[in-house]
C-alpha cells in the first residue's frame, strides 16, 4: 500500500523509534504502577523535539504538519504506551493555542509546552455531562478585567501533570452553546485544585484526574478567543481528535494481529500449532482482510488531512470503524491466547483494557453514528 508519508516522516519516524526504545518501553511498566510519567521524559522527548512537531518554529514548535504528529501516535501504539499524553498536548491544546489564542498567549505558552517544561490538557467533561458539552455546568462570571471560575471536571488526560488548562466554561448560563467560553487556567492559581487520580480499568500509566474549581481568579486576557466562541472552537477542533484515535485503533489492531498469529503459530494445541486449527487461521484471515481495508481507509483520511482539515463526519466515520473494529477483534485475538490472554504477561491483555475507552472519549460511539446520520 502507497502510504500518505514522506522521506522526512519517515525520518523524523526512525528518530523517535529510538527514543521510545531508549526511554519508553523499558520503564513503562514501572509507570503503569505509579499512574503517571514523569515529567523527565517530556523534558527530554521536548529536547529532542518530539512535542509540538506540527506547530511553527517561530512559536518553538518542529515546523512540520500532522504528518510527523501521526507518526508519533503510530510508533506509541505499536508498543502500546498508553502513559505518554504527548497527542494531546501537542495535536488538540496546542492547536487550540495556535488557532485562537492571542499573539501574547502563543509566545508565552508554546515555546514553553515545545521544549517540555510545561505540560498541558483540555478540561471538557464534567461528572454530570460528558459528550453533551453544551449543557456544562462549570461556570465564568465576569468581574471587571477578571473571571471568577467554579465547578468541577473530570476524567482529564495529564491532569497531574499539567500546568496550564483549557478550561471549557460557561460564560453566560442561559445562552446554551453559545455561552460557552475557553479559558486558560494555569495550576497556581487560588482555588483551583486536583482531586484524586482516577482508577481506570486500563491506561494504567497515563495520570487522568479530577479537576476542582473554587472561585479561581484568572484575568481576562487569559480567556482563548472571543467569548461565546467556545463550543464552534471545539466543534472545529474535534475532527482532529477524532483522527487521532482513529490512527491509534488502526495501529493498535495491525500490532495485535501480528502478535497473535505469531503467539498462536508459536503455541501448540492437541499436537499441534493453534494456528492450524481452521477456526483460528479463518478468523485471523479475515481479520488481516478487515485491517487492510481499515488501513487504506485511515490513510486516505490522514492524506486529507495533510492537505485540508478532514470533514467533522468523514472524522466520526475513521473514529467510529476503527474504535469499533479494534474491540471486536481484540476479544478475538484475547481468546486465542488462551489464559494467557488475560494477564499483564502479554501486551493483548493490556492493550483490550487499555483500547475499551476508544469508544468513549472524543465523542462516544453513539455520538459518531449521531454525526454521521445528519449526511445521510
Amino acid at each position: 500500500m502507497q502510504r500518505p508519508y514522506r522521506e522526512d516522516h519517515e525520518a523524523y519516524r526512525d528518530s523517535f523509534r529510538r527514543f521510545v526504545e531508549a526511554e519508553i518501553v523499558p520503564h513503562h511498566g514501572d509507570w503503569e504502577k505509579a499512574h503517571i510519567v514523569p515529567k523527565s521524559v517530556w523534558r527530554r522527548a521536548g529536547e529532542l523535539g518530539f512535542l509540538l512537531p506540527a506547530i511553527p518554529e517561530a512559536y518553538g514548535g518542529g515546523g512540520g504538519d500532522f504528518g510527523h504528529s501521526a507518526v508519533i501516535m503510530e510508533e506509541l501504539a505499536k508498543v502500546h504506551a498508553s502513559g505518554p499524553g504527548f497527542s494531546l498536548h501537542s495535536d488538540i491544546v496546542a492547536p487550540y493555542l495556535m488557532n485562537f489564542g492571542s499573539e501574547a498567549q502563543k509566545r508565552q505558552w508554546l515555546p514553553m509546552m515545545a521544549r517540555g517544561e510545561v505540560i498541558t490538557a483540555i478540561a471538557m467533561t464534567e461528572p454530570g455531562t460528558g459528550s453533551d458539552l453544551k449543557n456544562i455546568k462549570t461556570h465564568a462570571r465576569r468581574e471587571g478585567d477578571h473571571y471568577v471560575i467554579s465547578g468541577q471536571k473530570t476524567f482529564i488526560t495529564n491532569g497531574h501533570n499539567a500546568g496550564l488548562y483549557i478550561v471549557a466554561c460557561k460564560t453566560d448560563p442561559e445562552a446554551g452553546r453559545k455561552g460557552v467560553s475557553l479559558i486558560l487556567v494555569e495550576d497556581t492559581r487560588d482555588g483551583f485544585s486536583r482531586g484524586r487520580s482516577i482508577e481506570k480499568l486500563g491506561q494504567h500509566a497515563q495520570d487522568t484526574a479530577e479537576l476542582f474549581f473554587d472561585e479561581v481568579r484568572v484575568p481576562v486576557t487569559n480567556r482563548l478567543g472571543e467569548e461565546g466562541k467556545g463550543f464552534s472552537y471545539l466543534m472545529r477542533e474535534l475532527g482532529q481528535e477524532r483522527l487521532i484515535i482513529a490512527i491509534r485503533a488502526a495501529t493498535m489492531m495491525e500490532q495485535c494481529l501480528a502478535e497473535t498469529i505469531a503467539y498462536t503459530k508459536g503455541r501448540e494445541a492437541f499436537g499441534q500449532p493453534v494456528f492450524e486449527f481452521q477456526t483460528a487461521k479463518f478468523r485471523l484471515a479475515e481479520a488481516a482482510a478487515e485491517c487492510e481495508m481499515l488501513r487504506c481507509y485511515i490513510d486516505s483520511c490522514l492524506a486529507e488531512h495533510l492537505v485540508e482539515k478532514i470533514s467533522p463526519e468523514k472524522a466520526a466515520k475513521a473514529k467510529l470503524v476503527s474504535t469499533e473494529l479494534l474491540g471486536r477483534w481484540l476479544d478475538i485475538f484475547l481468546q486465542l491466547h488462551g489464559g494467557y490472554g488475560y494477564t499483564t504477561e502479554y501486551s493483548i491483555g493490556r492493550a483490550w483494557t487499555d483500547a475499551r475507552v476508544f469508544r468513549i472519549y472524543g465523542g462516544s460511539s453513539e455520538i459518531m453514528r449521531e454525526i454521521i446520520s445528519r449526511t445521510l
